[in-house]
């Protein structure tokens, strides 16, 4: 007799891992792009007719979770109406529910845009629809990797889907890179998109006041700033990190090591297009701009709790966090840091079983 095998939905974190590729720089296809509204022409609801002006995604980047998906490969035979009849099939994996999504400009640049995922009953209904009786959910606002000088906001969608199905409405955002702007653009963006989302809370019924912020190596980095820059608490209710690069002075210094990997060189170099100058000049505005990435420099007793993740022997190493984290409880705030084993990088660690349940659990934890 043989047995079937069903992943369902209310287990698929187990039964589906991100795919990802290794290195500075993971490439998965993104989606057709979505028209973009402009600011000034926001739609009233979530999914309404956007304004053109949208900009086709950049190649996403190496710490975004893979949207791929198997095929079961055939269909299970027909029952035969024998009480002991075992229907046999490959495993069928059962996804969550499509969201309604759409992108939106969050500024003025090609740059900043961000993505939403909604479920079709979260969203407030149009004028003269009957009135919504659901209360205001949380949110999460994400942010892709990619060393600061690639990756797309398009790559996070499947990992957006599978929150929407936990009851989130997720936004993904995008941010000019290093190449476009130096330090601390990235940071003002992510602020700038965090406040778009609360702006316009109502339009996905969501609560301003249960936003979380996630961020995968680069974009882990101004997640952490979101939490620590001026009062974070009042900005995000939590940080949740994937692989972060806290701490971008240590990337540079790994770097330069005769044992350093290219992928840690490239890093190194990324650092650099970041600050917009090289550390080791005398140069004191340098200096500055590079303490000012450093998460850790801007902690106080008014930051948001944070966990972070990083795998065991990794491009990005866990001190990166566990020195934040320090300073971070110093201060009375809640911090932690998880430790998985293996060498995966960021959207690489949900291929661990035991990632993605830490995620949720966190999460509902912090948007109660």
């Amino acid at each position: 007799m043989r047995k079937v095998l069903v992943c369902g939905a209310a287990f698929a974190a187990t039964c589906i891992s991100a795919v990802a590729v290794s290195g500075v720089a993971q490439a998965t296809p993104g989606p057709t792009p979505t028209p973009v509204p402009s600011a000034s022409t926001l739609p009233g609801l979530p999914g309404s007719t956007p304004a053109p002006g949208s900009q086709a995604p950049a190649a996403p980047d190496s710490s975004s979770p893979s949207t791929s998906r198997p095929s079961t490969g055939q269909q299970p035979p027909a029952s035969t109406g024998t009480a002991d009849t075992v229907v046999s099939a490959r495993a069928v994996m059962v996804t969550p529910k499509l969201p309604k999504a759409g992108t939106y400009a969050y500024g003025t640049h090609p740059r900043q845009r961000l993505d939403a995922y909604w479920r079709p009953d979260a969203a407030q209904p149009a004028q003269g629809q009957q009135a919504q009786a659901r209360p205001p959910g949380p949110a999460i606002l994400v942010f892709h990797g990619g060393s600061w000088i690639s990756g797309d906001k398009s790559s996070w969608k499947y990992f957006a889907r599978r929150l929407t199905a936990q009851g989130y409405t997720v936004f993904s955002a995008n941010y000019r890179l290093a190449t476009q702007a130096a330090w601390p653009a990235q940071r003002d963006d992510a602020a700038a998109a965090l406040d778009f989302v609360k702006k316009n809370a109502a339009r996905w019924n969501i609560d301003p006041n249960r936003v979380v912020a996630i961020g995968s190596s680069a974009g882990g980095l101004l997640a952490s700033q979101l939490g620590t820059f001026g009062e974070g608490a009042q900005r995000v209710r939590g940080v949740l990190t994937l692989s972060p690069v806290n701490t971008p002075y240590l990337a540079y210094t790994d770097g330069l090591k005769v044992t350093a990997t290219p992928s840690q060189r490239g890093l190194r170099r990324a650092v650099t297009q970041l600050v917009g100058c090289t550390p080791t000049e005398a140069d004191p505005t340098c200096w500055q701009r590079v303490e000012d990435a450093d998460a850790a420099s801007h902690v106080t007793g008014g930051d948001a709790p944070m966990l972070a993740m990083h795998a065991a022997s990794e491009l990005v190493p866990a001190t990166h966090s566990t020195g934040l984290a320090a300073s971070l409880r110093g201060a009375g705030v809640p911090a932690s840091v998880k430790i998985v084993p293996g060498t995966g990088h960021a959207s690489e660690l949900l291929n661990d079983p035991t990632v993605y349940p830490a995620i949720l659990n966190w999460l509902k934890a912090r948007t109660r």
